[in-house]
């Protein structure tokens, strides 16, 4: 027996956690994130101090920031390893709601201990502590009640054991997984209790691949084998069982052309010649002309968000049939169904259907054809003094506001363009909000494997600079470069003091529009007058949309943080800075001015978004009829 504090317990057990796939055996914990607080630092954090263990332990700057690093460090790692999270009470605690909300929506493992009040409720109310009137029970923590696979709340010692074991059987469950909240009262951190020494012996989690049964994969080859034109659908599924390369022999196999999710993205080079690239709201034209026009959508992987399916318009008339780990969602879209691992799957699904040709001819290598040259069109807008109609069509005075203030600027997909040609092919990529991973689904490529790292499911704002240290973290031999609008900057930042302080290189690259560009676009596109929407200066008593564009220098305020800092406002100074930001060994932030309407638009991705039933505007008069036209062709269910 090992006669210990509930706080020591938990560091002991974290540091004997071991994960084995396909053979490959690693360890599970190596690090934990915390921000210190009365409610963690002399229980779980008098363990982290003072006992014998190997945990490296980073001091985050703020709650939620370290929970997305550790977010995106998992994601990286391919979901097999975690830096679990630990924090106060309180205000501490519920900072990282929203984490858990980012690292569920996306089945991304999250550890988190959250600080609780007294479990003998003597000091009640101690400090952060919220009461309620209805119930004793409640406390802060039981707001993660809505945002986790798993929550528990260790009110006596010997419930540890219990709330671990479960804890790992979420974090490890390839079809559930998601964030995992355990709430620890700070008194019970510091008592002791008799722990059975077999409790901390190593332990070796295995992730085995769940084999489809033979009947499922008998109806999807049926299905296969009936159509003519199908579209396989790469999911993130895909990238976690590492099944990319299995899924592109099958592709070539049959002739069957691939589309990518935001998660599937880079699980197969962007250069195969059956890759069509992202589908859906956020997708291109070969994607989406091809999914118009195939019959069967071939899904592995993926949970369908209404991105990925146009709001369920995109291939509403089209069976599905589909591969995932998760029977829920698996199930989805009225679909046919194997409910098993990716690579298992497709491989026996391939053997079943040997001698299978699809009919295509021609129309995969047209449709990517006209997608290069749309590609070409979009990396190469020059804005010169004024605009181009490109860009001003849509909304040409908010671009000579813009220019009024800023003198110079840039368009977005063109500094997309100088960004992929610059930096190193294997560079990750991170990203999460705004009109950047519409543009980025569409437009980078990358044959380098898992080198883009965006979190769409949740569309967090304030992940990407917390998530480009966690994948940094997680590969410290690579170029990470953070892919980050001023809007989600001003939003998360703090992060980059850790990666200073860590010594950790990482690359922000901020695109200042000085507007949350992609709601505007929603809002404008709505026939909503623009409205908090853009940054700019408030004149007297009028709307805000009337004053001036604000225009903050972000490289200064850097720069004070020990960055070194960059300022481009046009293609020659952009290319120059991220060619010297390569020999620097410290961190970086390249301060991107581009005009706002500069990203992409459409392609026939139709996006499901509430609107007035009752327009002030023509332009919203026109949204609402379409909107009454789509839902007439979406799917039902």
């Amino acid at each position: 027996m090992s006669k210990i504090t509930v706080g020591e317990a938990v560091v002991k057990f974290l540091d004997s956690q071991y994960v084995s796939f396909d053979g490959e055996e690693s360890k599970l914990v190596e690090g934990v994130f915390t921000i210190f607080g009365h409610g963690c630092v002399l229980g779980i954090g008098e363990a982290l101090s003072m006992g014998k263990h190997s945990l490296k332990v980073y001091q985050g700057k703020n709650e939620q920031g370290m929970a997305q690093a550790a977010i995106a460090y998992a994601k990286q790692n391919n979901r097999r390893k975690i830096l679990p999270c630990v924090s106060s009470i309180g205000p501490g605690a519920a900072n990282m709601v929203t984490a858990a909300g980012t690292a569920t929506a996306n089945n991304i493992p999250l550890l988190l201990f959250v600080g609780d009040t007294f479990a003998t409720r003597q000091p009640d109310p101690v400090l952060q502590q919220i009461e309620q009137t209805y119930s004793a029970l409640v406390t802060t923590n039981d707001a993660f009640k809505a945002v986790t696979r798993y929550f528990d709340r260790v009110s006596r010692p010997e419930m540890l054991m219990s709330a671990l074991v479960n804890a790992i059987r979420v974090l490890l469950d390839p079809a559930h997984t998601g964030a995992v909240a355990i709430a620890m009262p700070q008194d019970v951190q510091g008592e002791i209790y008799d722990f059975p020494d077999e409790f901390f012996k190593k332990r070796v989690t295995r992730i085995s691949r769940s084999v489809p049964a033979d009947d499922e994969l008998n109806d999807l080859a049926r299905e296969i084998k009936a159509s003519k034109k199908p579209l396989l659908i790469v999911g993130g599924g895909v990238k976690y069982s590492e099944a990319g390369e299995s899924v592109a022999s099958f592709c070539e196999n049959h002739n069957i052309p691939f589309c990518e999710t935001q998660a599937g993205k880079t699980a197969i080079k962007s250069s195969h010649p059956l890759n069509v690239g992202g589908l859906g709201v956020t997708g291109n034209s070969s994607a989406n002309t091809l999914a118009k026009d195939c019959d069967l959508i071939i899904a592995v992987g993926t949970r369908f968000t209404d991105f990925t399916t146009a709001s369920k318009s995109l291939y509403a008339d089209k069976k599905v049939v589909t591969l995932n780990a998760s029977d829920f969602h698996a199930s989805k879209l009225d679909a046919v169904k194997a409910v098993g691992d990716a690579k298992v799957g497709i491989i026996a699904l391939d053997k079943m259907l040997s001698g299978y040709k699809t009919g295509y001819k021609d129309e995969i290598a047209k449709a990517k054809a006209d997608w290069d040259k749309e590609m070409d069109r979009l990396t190469h807008i020059s804005v010169g003094k004024g605009y181009s109609p490109e860009i001003g069509a849509y909304m040409p005075k908010v671009v000579e506001d813009f220019l009024k203030s800023h003198g110079e600027a840039m368009a977005q997909t063109t500094a997309i363009g100088i960004i992929r040609e610059v930096i190193p092919e294997n560079a990750i990529i991170v990203g999460s909000a705004g009109s950047l991973p519409g543009d980025l689904q569409r437009m980078w490529t990358s044959d380098c494997k898992d080198s883009y790292n965006m979190e769409y499911g949740y569309s967090c704002m304030g992940y990407e600079i917390a998530g480009t240290l966690g994948s940094k973290m997680a590969c410290s031999d690579r170029e990470v470069y953070a892919m980050v609008g001023d809007g989600s900057y001003l939003m998360l930042h703090t992060e980059m003091i850790t990666a200073l302080q860590e010594g950790i290189k990482i690359n922000v690259l901020l695109f200042d529009n000085a507007s949350f560009g992609c709601i505007n676009n929603l809002q404008m596109d709505q026939g909503v007058d623009s409205l908090c929407t853009e940054l700019r200066y408030r004149d007297g008593d009028k709307p805000i949309r009337e004053g001036k564009f604000m225009n903050i220098d972000y490289a200064m305020s850097a720069r004070g943080y020990g960055f070194v800092t960059y300022t481009a406002r046009n293609e020659s100074e952009l290319r120059e800075a991220l060619k010297d930001s390569l020999k620097q060994s410290t961190s970086t932030l390249i301060d991107i001015k581009v005009l706002p309407k500069s990203m992409t638009h459409g392609y026939d991705g139709w996006w499901h978004v509430g609107c007035s039933q009752n327009p002030r505007s023509e332009r919203g008069k026109q949204a609402l009829e379409n909107r009454k036209d789509m839902l007439k062709k979406a799917r039902k269910y």
